[in-house]
């Protein structure tokens, strides 16, 4: 087989053949045997990453039936340490978010007209045009400051 011929796996009727592109004349003889020494070579490579990968995948299945004896221990472990470490944790984390947004001011600071905010090229398809679709009116202020409450 030449340099420029390429070999192509066609899957037909669920079968794999492989052809030869383009088609050998009835006068062409056996292939070369740089090409066979070729095929030998891949095929090699292929059986040594095919036993590569079994191994690996026999090693994972013998660490995980070596840890199947801990796993009740472990399950113990953990709803143990959910229950007594992370929970009070999270509440712990609300009550001190709660504690200082009651000490938080809300008022709305002063609107200052910046000319590279609130830039409206054309009007928005809902509502009136000039508010956003998640508009909140005690935050968001308008192109010409905030709305009236």
């Amino acid at each position: 087989m030449s340099v420029f011929q390429l070999s192509v796996l066609s899957v037909a009727a669920g079968c794999r053949r492989a052809e030869v592109w383009p088609p050998r004349d009835s006068s062409t003889t056996q292939p070369a045997s740089g090409s066979a020494a070729l095929r030998r070579k891949m095929a090699a490579l292929g059986r040594l990453s095919q036993a590569l990968l079994r191994s690996s995948l026999t090693q994972t299945r013998r660490q995980l039936s070596a840890a199947a004896g801990h796993t009740e221990q472990a399950a113990k472990t953990w709803k143990v340490l959910t229950f007594v470490v992370a929970l009070p944790g999270v509440a712990v984390c609300m009550l001190n978010i709660y504690l200082k947004e009651q000490q938080h001011s809300h008022e709305q600071p002063e609107f200052v007209p910046y000319s590279h905010l609130r830039i409206r090229s054309k009007r928005f398809p809902w509502g009136d045009g000039t508010k956003t679709l998640f508009h909140n009116p005690h935050v968001n202020a308008l192109p010409d400051g905030y709305e009236e409450h």
